[in-house]
């Protein structure tokens, strides 16, 4: 056998990193026109990992969060904002509070998102577990356990398990970090906001979770922090939309 021949398990091995890099390239392309960075996504994905393994450890929990599972909606995550490509840059990068028409427009997101990867499989006759996972992240991490998030205003277990872990790492993360208008807050603020939102915004087991991580959940934090230049990167880019936008 030729040495540079790879077995077929090498083979499906390099299929599946294949997939995770082109998946995870997509999403920080979309995270970029949405004036943010590739180490958010590093974030989210290792936030949402740390909850659903101490979620297994709950009994009510522990056969679907199987190990399969958790590595198959790790890969996923990245996926959850693709939406945002589909927003036009006035009004994802409106550093203000959006209009009645804007915020109707910016929460299209999630269904833009979840249509495209829906389109794509029809298209090319292909359909795959990670996908579905995909499509769960992309409609519903906008949904909120008392019913009023969107786009479909579902409530407490109609959302998919996977959108309740990422709806909790996504708003932390959102909450702690640096933004071109803004500062973040600090860890135990952000922690006492969510606290807050159990069992209105949250699903209170990912929240009762995620209370027993802050100090991991920190530790991410710091280990894939934004770097000078992602801010700059990130001031860049906003200025570069605002000149185009002008132009227009």
């Amino acid at each position: 056998m030729d040495p540079q021949t790879p077995l077929a398990g090498d083979a499906a091995l390099d299929a599946l990193h294949a997939h995770r890099v082109v998946l995870f390239a997509v999403a920080a392309l979309a995270e970029l026109r949405e004036s943010d960075t590739a180490s958010h996504l590093l974030r989210v994905s290792h936030y949402v990992r740390l909850l659903a393994e101490k979620l297994q450890q709950n009994p009510a929990y522990a056969e679907r969060l199987s190990m399969a599972y958790i590595e198959g909606l790790c890969t996923s995550v990245p996926m959850y904002d693709l939406g945002t490509v589909a927003i036009p840059d006035r009004i994802l990068l409106k550093p203000g509070r959006l209009t009645a028409d804007e915020l109707a427009t910016m929460t299209t997101h999630t269904s833009r998102g979840h249509e495209a990867i829906v389109r794509a499989e029809a298209a090319l006759g292909l359909q795959s577990p990670l996908l579905s996972f995909a499509k769960e992240l992309t409609l519903c991490h906008h949904e909120k356990w008392n019913g009023r998030g969107y786009p479909k205003g579902l409530s407490e277990t109609q959302i998919p398990l996977s959108a309740r872990l990422v709806a909790v790492a996504d708003v932390y993360d959102a909450l702690i970090s640096n933004k071109i208008y803004r500062q973040g807050v600090a860890p135990d603020t952000a922690v006492g906001i969510i606290f807050g939102e159990r069992g209105q915004h949250f699903d209170p087991d990912v929240v009762d979770a995620f209370m027993e991580l802050t100090v991991e959940f920190e530790d991410v934090a710091r280990r894939f922090a934004d770097t000078d230049r992602d801010m700059q990167n990130k001031i860049d880019y906003m200025a570069n939309a605002i000149a185009e936008i002008a132009e227009l």
